[in-house]
């Protein structure tokens, strides 16, 4: 009995570990028009950078904004996209 508990009690705690080693970016970040990765990888790769580094994107998202999105280079020297934030440009106005 007093195994099973101590098996199930490591479970759990080990659960919350396994789930932050998945190789994947941001599940609900899709690449849109504009993302280096919309359409499939590229054709040229990354071959002087170190897998599992990362770079950052600008660009303008889908509501004409602009965007910083954030890859990571993959040992098979594929892309990831792990995040995209919006950029707010102060201009001075105080208005955004």
């Amino acid at each position: 009995m007093r195994s099973t508990l101590s098996l199930c009690l490591a479970a759990v705690i080990a659960l919350p570990m396994l789930s932050a080693c998945t190789t994947g970016g941001d599940p609900g970040v899709r690449p849109i028009p504009g993302s280096i990765t919309y359409g499939g990888q590229p054709r040229s790769r990354l071959t002087k950078a170190p897998a599992g580094s990362t770079f950052t994107h600008l660009l303008t998202d889908e509501y004409g904004r602009q965007a910083e999105e954030t890859y990571r280079i993959e040992p098979d020297r594929s892309l990831t996209l792990l995040s995209r934030r919006r950029i707010e440009i102060d201009d001075g106005t105080g208005i955004f």
